[in-house]
Parts: structure tokens; sequence; C-alpha cells
């Protein structure tokens, strides 16, 4: 199997007579870090799902390191993908280092044996996500920001070659935000590959080698930020106008949202 490299083509997720993905594709290879973005509904999470293989497409293949996804076994795919999804409030009292540890489970012997390189690796993963102050709370003690964090870490702690995360910066404050972000561009240039779904523009922009962008489960553009967040797009699918600043080689400094073009929402939108 070749690390690091998920694909995905002619995806179709089906909800009654409506479509959640519509012939949704991409790749991601080691070295990149994709952002996925469009309005509510677009079919982003559903997007992530399928392609962890926590939910199945009706029409479509997806394909790790060459081989589909459904040939493999869930050790086998979580050896090498993983996916951090929303942040919930727990009902149950685990540590958070015990939470972080569960990341190792792909990796463990017979009977869920422990290796030397585990207990390193949790370490690594809550120093990187400055959640070790953390470890020894309850989770359930802790703030959605603080959640948002420790599923970080355990992703980081599973040693995956790719990591999906649904909206990992949502309920951080700035500085968190941009840590994350931070340590997902150190992952992929490292020789990791990473696929996020954001929300805020900017961040996909800045730190992103791609975007993504999904429209009733369409792939509406697959580029560079420079090329895929242009005005005309973004007014188009996300029915706002918007202002976005360039710096003088065309790179993006920021996308600022200015108004709504039309608040009514599209009927038999997808969620």
């Amino acid at each position: 199997m070749t690390p690091g490299m998920l694909e995905a083509e002619g995806l179709v997720v089906k909800h009654g007579s409506s479509r959640a993905l519509d012939g949704a594709a991409l790749t991601l290879a080691s070295g990149q870090l994709l952002a996925i973005v469009g309005p509510n509904g677009s079919g982003k999470s559903t997007l992530l799902r399928v392609l962890v293989g926590a939910q199945r497409c009706d029409e479509g293949t997806v394909r790790l390191g060459g081989v589909p996804l459904a040939r493999l076994s869930a050790r086998e795919r979580a050896r090498t993908l993983t996916i951090v999804a929303h942040a919930r409030s727990p009902d149950f009292a685990l540590l958070v280092r015990d939470v972080v540890a569960l990341g190792r489970i792909p990796h463990q012997g017979l009977f869920g044996a422990t290796g030397p390189g585990d207990g390193a690796a949790v370490e690594r993963a809550l120093a990187a996500t400055d959640t070790a102050s953390l470890a020894d709370r309850i989770l359930g003690t802790l703030s959605s920001g603080e959640l948002q964090r420790v599923h970080l870490a355990r992703a980081f702690a599973q040693g995956a070659a790719i990591v999906l995360l649904d909206e990992p910066t949502a309920n951080l404050d700035p500085l968190h935000q941009l840590t994350a972000m931070r340590l997902l561009r150190d992952f992929v240039d490292a020789g990791g590959a990473a696929a996020v779904v954001l929300h805020d523009l900017t961040l996909a922009a800045r730190h992103c080698d791609r975007v993504l962008v999904l429209e009733r489960g369409r792939v509406r553009a697959d580029a560079p930020p420079s090329s895929a967040l242009d005005e005309a797009v973004l007014a188009e699918v996300f029915r706002v106008r918007t202002r976005i600043g360039r710096d003088p080689g065309g790179a993006i400094d920021y996308v600022l949202p200015l108004e709504p073009i039309d608040p009514r929402p599209h009927q038999g939108e997808a969620t």
C-alpha cells in the first residue's frame, strides 16, 4: 500500500429523492493539506464519513493506497487513515490520557497488549496539542474547545498517514485555531496528508495547499486557494459578497464576508 494516498471518484449518497453527494471526487497525496468548504448542507461531513468508510455510498469508489477501501479490514484502515469528527460532550468518565491512548488500539498486539512506543506516542500527542496539562482530567469536565484538542491529540497518537478532520477549529479561540492549523501544516510537511472541513475561509486560504468547494454535493472547485476562492464562486456558492485581500504575489491574505446576496435557503438542500 502506498502511504498517504486517498482517492475517490463518482461518489453518490442518496437521501430519499435528494443527494448528499452527487458525483464528488478528490485525491489526497502525501504532503498535501486540503480544505473542504461549502455552505451548510453541502455534503462536507458526508464526504468525510464516506472517505473513512463510516458511511456507504450508493455509487462511486474510494481507494486507499490504490486498494478499494471495502477490501481493507477496519484495523488496516485505522493504521493509515483516521477521522476527527465533531467533539460532543461525553457521557462517560474517562481520563483525557486514556482517551488519547485509544488512538493506539490499531497498533496494539493480541488482547490489546501495549508496545514500548505507545506511551511515548501518547505523550508526544498531548504535548503537540497543548493538552498535557489536561491529561488527568475527566473528559466530561472539559470545555468544548479543550475537548476538540483532546480528540486532535488522539488522532495524532494514532500515527495514521492520513487524517480527516471535521471542523477541528470550531469552538477554539484564535490562538488554538492557528495552533491547530500549524500542527496540521507540520504534519503534512513531514509527509502526512490531511483533509479538513473548515468554515473559516481565511484559515483555508492561508494554511492549505488546495481548497475543494462543495455545492449541493458536487465539487464546484478543487484548486489552490488563490483560484478556488474567487469572489464570483463564493457569491454563487455561499450567496455572500466578499472582500478578498491578496499579497503582491497574488496569495490570499484574508477572505471577509460582507453581506448576504440572497438570505433565502435553497429548496431541497442536502444535509
